[in-house]
């Protein structure tokens, strides 16, 4: 055999074998294509079971989604409104204590009306204790009360040994409650319990 028949033959198999690669190259495209467009059963299947790609919903959706329960559960247990109940005299609960105090206004059966704490109105520490923290919830408690019952005269009674105690009820009147009688109904010990031994230092 010549030296050119050869080079011919050699030729002959490489596109052949080229050919033949191409082939295979292209029957396993289509079955990966197969695999990755899996049909939309599978798909269906597969976020029925918990997989793909809709577990990891956006943050907006899952706030509209908790928002819409909120709603829901709200409307399952929402109670009648009532009448506005009107209650013209009223008593005044004033709780001094050496770190809080307390207004309370309800009806002359005790029902509360409004109620409002140092604590509530936003102070912190050694200021919720101070005179000018129990001027301030008292005015948050009558205006409450005014507005919503109507409130226009109380009987006070006060509690407690705080600095808070005497500004409280003059914050009561000065908001435009009439005042009927101031009664203090600090509880007094009177030899019942045995004191604690003095402390050493």
């Amino acid at each position: 055999m010549s030296e050119d028949t050869k080079k011919e033959k050699k030729e002959e198999k490489k596109a052949v074998e080229k050919a033949a690669d191409i082939k295979v190259g292209e029957k396993e495209d289509k079955n990966f294509k197969m695999e990755r467009e899996s049909p939309p059963e599978r798909d269906e299947e597969k976020n029925l079971l918990g997989g793909g790609e809709t577990d990891e919903l956006p943050e907006d959706v899952k706030k509209k989604l908790a928002e819409k329960k909120e709603e829901k559960a709200k409307k399952k247990f929402k109670r009648k409104k009532k009448a506005p109940k009107t209650v013209k005299s009223g008593r005044a609960y004033v709780k001094a204590t050496y770190n809080n105090t307390i207004v309370t206004l309800t009806d002359l059966t005790g029902n509360v009306l409004s109620w409002a704490s140092a604590g509530m109105a936003g102070f912190k520490g050694a200021k919720k204790s101070t005179p000018y923290a129990a001027q301030i919830i008292t005015k948050i408690a009558v205006s409450a009360a005014r507005e919503d019952f109507g409130l226009e005269e109380v009987m006070v009674f006060v509690k407690g040994v705080g600095t808070g105690r005497e500004s409280a009820v003059r914050a009561l009147n000065a908001n435009g409650l009439n005042i009927t009688a101031i009664k203090d109904i600090t509880p007094v010990p009177h030899n019942g319990c045995r004191p604690k031994k003095p402390r050493r230092v």
